[in-house]
């Protein structure tokens, strides 16, 4: 051991301790405590339920090169627990961590905060996800989740516990926290751990496959099954309850409020409920070799492109190209125990990518082990015909496990499909100009104003058209995806970051700044009652288009940022409406499926305007009735566009996603749980999961995740436990959702 950190045997220990919705009292504890322990209670009625240890002068660990934090740690319990560990340094920079503990579970965790594990996670994987433990040991690791791994290890100020998003009051016994020096790394631990189907080559599991023949009998009994199978006998033709209250039909879906609940209608006037699977695609499922091209011609991207790097599908590589092939990333190609000879037979499954969101490489080669062994399941028989077989088998199983639609980032392969409604989708790209909130997550968000947006708005919307060709088994339209509006609360950088951004800029280069300068302008008149209000001192109102920065926020600035992030939150909804109004008038528009980190008032009011359904992803357990109360004040259809959870204990994952559970059993359960939360709200029609696949084990292409959330594996095998927890939720879905007999 280095160092104590927190031993609770002191009354009190050193520092401050503070409760932020969480209650902690020190308690007499048997092993593995041994003596004092602090017993914390988490609250569920808050987003957040937190302890903060704060040392009585920060932390100094800088002369430290290879070290972790440990804690002994007991669930009491009756329920899981994904538990987090933050660190802050005095900049306001964190590192978060987490792992689960199962209920009745205890032992020691640890979470490595400085050496070469850090740096490789990045090179091996991406900087936003974790690799396999870099020692042998029984104690369990604390994975990466989100945050900066560049913390000032030279004064940490804060050491924080805690749970969020939860749906029942979690216990938790913790002591001794302490900081360790790492273990001698395992020299293998991140070579050749991925076999020719894509799996964990170290680890057995349930679901694991270990040959071609393996793979095509799980495949045929599954075949059989889904021949005597079919959709549930209380569905309409388009999935809604055909045993319920029937409504006017108006030939596509559209929303209706019923016995003071919102629902969607579908086509032929039955009431719907939109419980399905989204990303059922393959375009955002090859994960890097480690291979780069210096043919760079590779690289070329066409300014007039619609389809966003991470919505491409297979791209062939050129004979000419290939010769270029060159190993840009050892540490990474070396993971794998096989990749086909550029002239095998699966080299098909190869492709390409022009940039990377966050990875090991900033492009480079790809392959798709789902798609081979699609290929190895079905055989070919004309050319990717193991590609139509997988459609026609998703379907399928779309309806035996009685999902009513398909969500967003569905395959427009399946949009002509008569059997399973789906959301179509769009991204808006293209060289338009930009605001940056300082804390984007994805990208910049467009600057709405600009007359370029709007075009390639129209470019969207018209190919979303084209490709739905006016189906009323199109339930409604999701254009763009987790867009940086700011944080709901929080610094004035984390909520205003936009409007700064744009008040920094001159306003001949910015249609937003030029718009924000009018509406002020218009507001104040002259530039001294602005300066009045905002303590500032801007010479005239040309000054100000020209660009300016603030150093303090008093209040009537703030309203003003307010006003300001409204009136672009209204631009960007306006856009897109009118968009799809003009050429999808008889289509929901779903709005754009706003994170937790991106849904400020101000965006929300305005998506209220413009919008048919409210969209929202929530990565939590369940639906919070505190957290989302606010939905009862708008009053209008609502719905997740992107919930998960996972497990590594018996996936042969190494990340469980955003939420995690112990198992696959305790999977599907906290499935149903959340659910059944998502039917508590009245305003929610629906609930999307995502994602139909696991993602690889090296992590996908476009941002390394390496989850554990699919319905079914990289061997395309459904996970029984979370079919069998659908098959509940689904088969009581429409009498549990309408709450009395129709």
């Amino acid at each position: 051991m280095i160092a104590q950190l927190l031993d609770f045997d002191l009354t009190p220990p050193p520092g401050s301790i503070q409760e932020e919705g969480a209650f902690a009292t020190q308690v007499a504890a048997a092993a593995p405590h041994n003596g004092k322990a602090l017993a914390i209670r988490f609250s569920p009625e808050g987003e957040h339920s937190a302890i903060h240890f704060r040392p009585a002068a920060a932390w100094d660990w800088s002369n430290l090169e290879e070290f972790h934090i440990a804690l002994d740690a007991s669930n009491p319990g009756p329920e899981p627990m994904q538990l987090f560990l933050t660190l802050t340094d005095s900049h306001g920079t964190s590192l978060n961590r987490a792992v689960n503990i199962a209920a009745g579970e205890q032992g020691t965790y640890y979470a490595v905060i400085a050496g070469q594990f850090v740096d490789k996670e990045v090179e091996a994987i991406s900087s936003k996800t974790s690799t396999a433990p870099p020692w042998a040991s029984d104690e369990e690791m604390f994975v990466f989740r989100f945050g900066s791994r560049d913390i000032d290890l030279s004064a940490i100020t804060e050491l924080s516990l805690w749970v969020r998003g939860t749906l029942e009051e979690k216990q938790l016994l913790v002591d001794n926290i302490r900081l360790r020096r790492n273990l001698a790394y395992d020299p293998s631990y991140l070579q050749k751990f991925v076999d020719q189907f894509g799996q964990n080559a170290k680890a057995d599991y349930p679901l694991k496959v270990h040959s071609q023949q393996e793979l095509q009998d799980a495949a045929n009994a599954e075949l059989a099954a889904l021949a005597a199978s079919g959709a549930l006998p209380d569905r309409s033709r388009f999935g809604g309850w055909k045993d319920g209250p029937r409504r006017q039909a108006s030939g596509y879906f559209r929303t209706e409020k019923v016995n003071d609940k919102w629902w969607l209608v579908d086509p032929d006037g039955y009431l719907f409920f939109s419980n399905g699977l989204a990303n059922v695609r393959m375009a955002n499922m090859t994960t890097l070799t480690g291979v780069e091209y210096r043919d760079p011609s590779v690289r070329y991207v066409d300014p007039g492109e619609v389809t966003p790097e991470d919505s491409i599908g297979i791209v062939t590589v050129s004979d000419e190209v290939l010769q270029t092939a060159y190993v840009a990333a050892p540490l990474r190609r070396d993971m794998f125990t096989w990749l086909p000879d550029y002239d095998d037979e699966l080299a098909d499954h190869y492709s390409y990518r022009r940039s990377v969101h966050k990875g090991p490489l900033p492009s480079g080669e790809t392959f798709s082990f789902y798609r081979a062994n699609l290929e190895r399941r079905y055989g070919q028989s004309s050319e990717e015909s193991y590609i139509r077989k997988w459609e026609e088998v998703t379907l399928e199983r779309m309806l035996d496990w009685g999902f009513t639609s398909m969500g967003n980032w569905v395959d427009p392969a399946f949009y002509p499909n008569q059997q399973v409604p789906y959301f179509a989708n769009g991204w808006i790209i293209g060289d338009f100009k930009t605001l940056s909130s300082g804390h984007d997550e994805w990208s910049p968000m467009p600057d709405s104003f600009d007359p370029e947006f709007v075009r390639r708005a129209r470019i969207t919307v018209g190919v979303i058209a084209e490709e739905i060709q006016g189906s009323p088994w199109c339930v409604g339209v999701f254009v763009d995806n987790e867009k940086s509006w700011g944080h709901p609360s929080g610094s004035v950088s984390e909520r205003f970051g936009l409007i700064l951004d744009a008040l920094s800029k001159n306003a001949s280069e910015s249609p937003a700044k030029q718009a924000f300068t009018k509406r002020l302008r218009d507001k104040y008149g002259a530039i001294a009652n602005l300066n009045k209000q905002w303590r500032t001192d801007v010479q005239s109102w040309e000054a100000f288009a020209a660009g300016v920065t603030l150093n303090e926020f008093p209040q009537p600035a703030l309203d003003d940022f307010s006003t300001l992030l409204a009136m672009l939150s209204e631009q960007y909804f306006r856009v897109v409406h009118d968009a799809l109004e003009e050429v999808l008038p008889n289509h929901l528009y779903m709005g754009v499926r706003m994170a937790g980190w991106g849904m400020p008032q101000e965006t929300i009011r305005a998506a209220v305007k413009y919008s048919d359904v409210l969209s929202f992803n929530s990565y939590k357990e369940g639906l919070q009735p505190n957290a989302w109360s606010f939905l009862d004040e708008i009053d209008m259809p609502s719905l997740i566009g992107e919930f998960h959870i996972g497990a590594t204990d018996d996936s042969g994952l190494f990340h469980p996603g955003l939420v995690s559970a112990e198992n696959q059993q305790e999977r599907a359960t906290m499935y149903l749980n959340y659910m059944n939360s998502v039917l508590a709200q009245d305003t929610m029609v629906g609930a999307h999961w995502f994602q139909y696949i696991d993602s690889p084990i090296t992590g996908r292409t476009y941002d390394g995740e390496n989850y554990n959330v699919g319905f079914v594996s990289v061997t395309d095998i459904p996970y029984p436990e979370m079919v069998e927890a659908a098959r509940t939720f689904n088969t009581a879905l429409y009498r549990k959702r309408y709450g009395k007999k129709p």
